[in-house]
């Protein structure tokens, strides 16, 4: 198992939850960062399906620079890693579990958060040398779907839930074994101005804090 790189470990466990931000455009990078690391987050992902996705990551990475870690999602090739670094990203999230991606992250210095649904796709992704898992679409799975699958992957190697999460859902998800959680559509979509994505987002960090924190 390859070492986690420190930045995302610090990050991860000051607060486990992730901001994907779809949609996101270069001109709205500041003030959503800002309002999400106001809330409390420490993890921003910008999907490469988004507008300018590379100018939005190097626009937060600058903006953000030693109070969040910038990576991007929806990473399918491996040449889109080498992109996303020197755009200065630091996260790889994939929707599906490719070991080429996950090496090529790996070889980067990057952290990698490679898709999962099953054990298989799961030890996959690990024995490529994954950091953590995304869980995707946890919508499609269960609580006790993932309590299964924790129970024979390694402990050390943290799960995140993501696909239709919400603040209420938080405990059920934690007691199952879920380490962290990836959050879309419910803190962000274009157009939402920062206000209202810090005051969604500070509901996700409030709920981990009272239904994650042990």
């Amino acid at each position: 198992m390859t070492r986690t790189p420190a930045d995302f470990t610090a990050a991860f466990a000051r607060c486990p939850l992730v901001a994907i931000l779809r949609g996101l455009t270069p001109g709205e990078a500041d003030e959503v960062g800002e309002a999400l690391v106001e809330a409390g987050f420490g993890i921003v992902e910008v999907p490469l399906n988004s507008p300018q996705p590379y100018e939005s990551i190097a626009r937060l990475a600058r903006r953000l620079e030693g109070r969040a870690l910038v990576g991007a999602g929806t990473v399918v090739f491996p040449n889109e890693v080498a992109a996303v670094a020197e755009a200065g990203g630091r996260l790889i999230v994939s929707p599906n579990t490719d070991t080429a991606v996950i090496a090529a992250t790996v070889a980067a210095g990057l952290s990698s958060m490679p898709g999962y649904f099953t054990p298989s796709e799961a030890l996959a992704a690990i024995q490529a040398g994954a950091h953590a898992l995304k869980l995707f679409p946890a919508e499609a799975a269960s609580p006790a779907a993932l309590r299964a699958q924790a129970a024979v992957l390694p402990p050390e190697v943290p799960i995140l839930a993501v696909g239709g999460i919400m603040p209420e859902s938080l405990p059920g998800w934690i007691a199952a074994g879920a380490s962290g959680f990836g959050i879309g559509s419910s803190i962000y979509t274009p157009g939402r101005d920062a206000a209202e994505v810090r005051r969604r987002a500070e509901a996700f960090v409030g709920a981990w804090q009272t239904g994650g924190q042990t």
